[in-house]
């Protein structure tokens, strides 16, 4: 005995259709799981690279020009040096400095870093380069700081 199509339509129940819905849902749960984790891990990469560059910039800034400080000329970052001191720091991170600039009175250094970030959950989809900037000035003084 065969049922006409018309009367297979009107019995067909709703089974399943709650249980495509929920898997639906959870997929776009996880998806939004993935993206807030592996953004905030972007956030402390980037946090991390600002300290590193920050503290590269202080070593590179300690490297005093000693000969102009003898010959009176005044207290001024040896450049030459600076890059060399910056990198040998940050290598122990496993980095290295990307720019190195000075001020006009080369009393001011800033490092720029870059540093890859690899995200947890979403794979190649993420990665990115995240890049840190920090400066240092250089202060001399006994009983203060004097910048002049």
């Amino acid at each position: 005995m065969r049922v006409p199509f018309r009367a297979r339509l009107r019995r067909r129940s709703d089974r399943g259709a709650v249980a495509l819905f929920v898997a639906i849902c959870a997929a776009y749960v996880v998806l939004v799981i993935a993206l807030v984790i592996d953004a905030g891990g972007r956030l402390r990469v980037a946090e991390r690279t600002d300290a590193y560059a920050q503290e590269a910039a202080r070593v590179g800034g300690q490297q005093l020009d000693q000969a102009a400080v003898l010959q009176g000329k005044g207290f001024k970052i040896q450049q030459d040096y600076v890059r060399q001191a910056a990198d040998a720091y940050l290598a122990l991170y496993g980095l290295r400095a990307g720019e190195v600039e000075f001020s006009g009175d080369g009393k001011v250094v800033t490092v720029t870093v870059r540093a890859d970030f690899r995200p947890v959950l979403l794979g190649s989809l993420g990665e990115r380069k995240v890049t840190g900037k920090g400066s240092a000035t250089l202060v001399h003084g006994v009983e203060k700081a004097e910048t002049d």
